[in-house]
């Protein structure tokens, strides 16, 4: 089966959805999917135009509504036409659109404020991280807390175990035999040494 995306805009992509938190990222998602000529009558010519363009990755809100197209360029980049095309036409659909290159992400506050607006950009993102931040942090203490008495019960039931099992005391044990000993093997049987 074929990936879906290459290594280059799989890193865009675990990034875009850890930026857009709070949004849908789609993956090569025809940009005829979200436009619509004005005149219907160019919608056969529009079509025949566009068909087989796409952006990497599409940005938009839990209410289907696209805001955003981010592109990954590849290994021979991305060519000028072809940003110029997709630039004119989503900025004329009123979608922002950025190219992105994984070796050089942008700052996360600049792509969230280019896409979403200065305010959601920046008001928005402190108080919903710190409440991810929060859950996570208890999510944390629980994991090590369950861990900590799970190893301290594990460690109590085998003290208990071990004391009820043996016959003997300490006492007995370190008089007749070491901790530490091996088990003499069952065929222990002495042997002539032959030349």
């Amino acid at each position: 089966m074929r990936p879906l995306v290459n290594n280059r805009e799989k890193q865009v992509w675990l990034w875009l959805s850890k930026v857009m938190f709070d949004q849908q990222v789609l993956v090569k998602l025809p940009v005829t999917r979200f436009t619509t000529p004005i005149a219907s009558s160019d919608a056969a010519k529009w079509y025949q135009l566009l068909n087989g363009v796409y952006c990497t990755f599409t940005v938009c809100n839990t209410d289907g509504k696209v805001i955003g197209c981010v592109d990954v360029p590849g290994p021979r980049g991305l060519s000028m036409s072809n940003q110029t095309l997709k630039h004119t036409l989503l900025a004329h659909c009123g979608i922002h659109y950025w190219v992105v290159d994984p070796d050089n992400l942008p700052h996360l506050i600049r792509i969230r404020t280019a896409f979403l607006g200065e305010h959601a950009a920046r008001g928005g993102t402190s108080s919903q991280l710190e409440s991810q931040f929060k859950d996570v942090r208890e999510n944390l203490h629980a994991i090590v807390d369950r861990q900590r008495n799970s190893k301290s019960n594990a460690a109590n039931q085998l003290d208990h175990a071990m004391a009820n099992t043996s016959g003997y005391s300490e006492s007995q044990l370190a008089t007749g035999w070491e901790q530490n000993s091996f088990v003499t093997p069952l065929d222990s049987r002495s042997g002539g040494l032959e030349r």
